[in-house]
This record gives structure tokens, C-alpha cells and sequence, in this order.
């Protein structure tokens, strides 16, 4: 181990840290990482390809693998359909348990095809909602396919202008589609290929639909939850709330009700940015984490992001390592000092456990858990150093132009 992990591990015990124990509930940390977030991403202007650009979902696969090779914190990997679309999908099951991955969420695609211009599963018309609904029980064949979980649910539906729909008809259609998911989805007796899987219900305050989105916030997600059923639960997007809001409380509550189902972590100056997770606002990724290691167990922690203009596999390692480090940062608090401050009513006392826990520079310690797993103390240096990027451009090819945009 290094000197300088030695000499943070003697000043955390000193301060009366279990290094050990924190050093095993880092190890149990498995961030999901998007099969999409290695592919083309952009603004709504443009989408600028990039040299070595995965052209498959084995090439993605591929990229997800060396993330999980260098972090050894991500081997759970998230598939889009039907960006991902296969032939066959118990192959695919096993090629990513070929690459040492295993597979996350499904996620089905309800923004995207032409007949979804007026939503998907809330659209007035009754044929263009039975089209959602069958593509969501498809995703759900082939979770039980490729051997995952959970399906993972985001909607685009909404509408733009006063008077444009009934709003609370748009509430029951798309009451009754999920209803109809959960029945299909639970467990078959005796056939350990057909568990009951999760349903993962995402919620965003705006965009594409800026008027009224069907499902804006974490409130109106929740009540939808209680009536879909028990295995439906809440996925909290970092990016999908108004400037101010405290997640970190919204996370509590939705604890407290057994309805926090997981994250994704993106970080946002403005909106659904999709940056770095904790390029922008580490102490608030902090904080969240501060609350949820005062549960029994992590709930689903996963990423979703488009990168526009870095590279792919370096920004998706930097988000698990981000993750990686705010997580050791929140094992730190004294529990029991806080819990004794905050009985007190010793505000700055409180404050300063959590401000201090968050100054520790841990990345001796992270380092030396991923050491310990077989990964790398430094990850970017190691993908920089490793020729990973070369080898991909070399097998892949070089990108040139402007994929999408306005006028294309």
C-alpha cells in the first residue's frame, strides 16, 4: 500500500474511523453504467461523432468492460432498446457476462418514434398507447432474457400548450399501462429465468414537454408508484429538478417510504445537463450520499449521460471515480457524534462533522480499495498510458463530420 494511504488510514483511525469497515462497504460499491453513454451523443443542434465510436452494442460492451477494468466499481451495465436490439438476446446476455459485466437496467425507448409526437402511453389515441404498452412488455422478455432486474422508465410524454389534452385523463392512461407492466412482470413459480423484476419509475421537470409533463416531479412519481404496485419504486435523476431544490431531502422521504428505487447521477449547471457526475456540485453529490449511508443497503446507483464533446470512456470512469470518492467521503461522518450533535441542537457542530467528512482528501483510500480488487490506483492515468484509446480508433476508425442537426 502507499505511504499515502497508510498515513490517511492512521489519521482516520486516530479520529475513530473503522478504515476496515469502510474499506468493505467501498468494496460492495457497484455503480451502473449506460451502454449508451460510449455511443453518439449531442445537443439538439448537433452531434459531433468521435474517433472510435462504438458502432455496435458488443463495441459499447466493450468500452463499459474496460471502465469496469480500470474503476472495479462498475460492472453492472444498462442497455437501451431499441438502441440495443438483437437477434438474440440471451446471446447478448452472455456476451456480457463474457466481458465479466452483468447486466442493469432495460430501458425502453418511448421518445423517439414518429407516433409518440403527442406521447406515448398517455396519447389520446388508443392505438398509438397499445403500441407503448406492448414495447414496454417487450422490454420486459427481454430483461428475463439477458438476465436483468429491472426495467428502468422514463417518459417523454407531456404536453406543450394550455388545453392541448386532458391532463388528468393523460394521468389514468398512463396509470392503467403500468398497471398492465406490473402484472406481466412478476415472478413465474418455480422458474428461476423469469424473476419479478423492478419497475424504476423516473420523473423530469421539463423538456420535451414544457408545458405540463406527465410526470414532473418526485411527488407526482411516488403517488404513481403506490398505485402501480410494490415492486414499482422511484428513480431519482440529479439533473431533473428546479435550481434549488434540496434531493437530498426528497431522497430521505422517499427512503422513509420504501419508494427510493436508485439514481441517476448526472451533474447540471442549468438542467437535464448530463455532465460529469460532481463536476459541478460535488458537496451536493456528497450530501446525498451522506443520507443514504444511514440505510441498511445502497439503493440502485447508475449513470445516464451523453457526452458532446469529451471523450466517452475517459468521462464515464471519471463519473464512477466522482462517485467512488463522494461515497468513501460519506462513510467518514461519525454517525453517532452527529446524531449527538443534532440531538443537542449544536448546529455548528453538526455542520462541521459533515464540511470536515468532505475536505478529506480520499483518493488514497479509493485508490487502495480498487488496488485491492485488481483495478487500477489510477484509473484515468492508466487508461491514458494503457493504449486503450488507440486500440479502439484503430479497430473502429476515424469519425469525420457532423452527424444531426438542424437542416440534416
Amino acid at each position: 500500500m502507499s505511504t499515502d494511504y497508510e498515513h490517511l488510514a492512521a489519521k482516520l483511525t486516530d479520529q475513530g474511523v473503522d478504515v476496515a469497515a469502510v474499506r468493505a462497504r467501498l468494496s460492495e460499491l457497484v455503480v451502473e453504467v449506460p451502454s449508451w453513454g460510449f455511443g453518439d451523443s449531442g445537443t439538439r443542434f448537433a452531434t459531433f461523432l468521435q474517433d472510435g465510436r462504438p458502432r455496435t452494442v458488443l463495441e459499447r460492451l466493450d468500452d463499459a468492460a474496460e471502465v469496469q477494468r480500470l474503476s472495479g466499481a462498475s460492472s453492472r451495465v444498462a442497455l437501451h432498446i431499441p438502441w440495443d436490439a438483437v437477434d438474440d438476446y440471451a446471446q447478448l446476455g452472455r456476451e456480457i457476462t463474457d466481458r465479466g459485466l452483468t447486466v442493469g437496467t432495460i430501458n425502453p425507448n418511448l421518445f423517439q418514434d414518429v407516433d409518440y409526437k403527442l406521447g406515448s402511453i398517455t396519447n389520446p389515441d388508443a392505438g398509438i398507447r397499445r403500441k407503448a404498452t406492448d414495447h414496454l412488455l417487450e422490454c420486459g422478455q427481454i430483461a428475463h432474457a439477458t438476465g436483468s432486474d429491472a426495467l428502468s422508465l422514463w417518459f417523454a410524454d407531456g404536453t406543450n400548450y394550455v388545453g392541448q389534452d386532458d391532463l388528468l385523463a393523460r394521468r389514468h392512461r398512463m396509470r392503467e399501462a403500468l398497471q398492465e407492466l406490473h402484472a406481466a412482470t412478476g415472478s413465474i413459480d418455480g422458474d428461476p429465468a423469469h424473476p419479478a423484476l423492478a419497475l424504476l419509475v423516473e420523473y423530469k421537470l421539463y423538456e420535451p414537454a414544457f408545458y405540463a409533463t406527465d410526470l414532473a416531479d418526485w411527488g407526482s412519481a411516488a403517488l404513481l408508484c403506490r398505485e402501480i404496485g410494490e415492486r414499482a419504486q422511484v428513480l431519482v435523476d440529479l439533473g431533473h429538478h428546479a435550481h434549488g431544490v434540496n434531493i437530498e431531502q426528497i431522497v430521505a422521504i422517499l427512503a422513509s417510504y420504501g419508494l427510493l428505487g436508485g439514481f441517476h447521477t448526472n451533474d447540471r449547471r442549468y438542467g437535464d445537463d448530463d455532465l460529469i457526475t460532481g463536476s459541478v456540485n460535488p458537496f451536493a453529490l456528497f450530501s446525498i450520499f451522506t443520507e443514504l449511508t444511514a440505510l441498511p443497503q445502497l439503493p440502485r446507483i447508475s449513470i445516464d449521460q451523453g457526452h458532446n464533446v469529451e471523450t466517452k470512456v475517459e468521462a464515464i470512469l471519471r463519473s464512477v471515480l466522482n462517485i467512488q470518492d463522494s461515497y468513501a467521503k460519506a462513510l467518514l461522518v461519525d454517525r453517532a457524534a452527529l446524531a449527538e450533535a443534532q440531538a443537542a441542537g449544536d448546529v455548528n457542530r453538526a455542520h462541521g462533522l459533515l464540511t470536515d467528512a468532505f475536505a478529506t482528501d480520499v483518493r488514497p483510500l479509493t485508490a487502495s480499495v480498487r488496488e485491492a480488487k485488481g483495478a487500477a490506483a489510477d484509473p484515468v492515468a492508466a487508461l491514458r498510458s494503457g493504449g486503450y484509446p488507440q486500440r479502439i480508433v484503430d479497430a473502429r476508425g476515424r469519425a469525420a463530420g457532423v452527424a444531426g442537426g438542424w437542416g440534416r
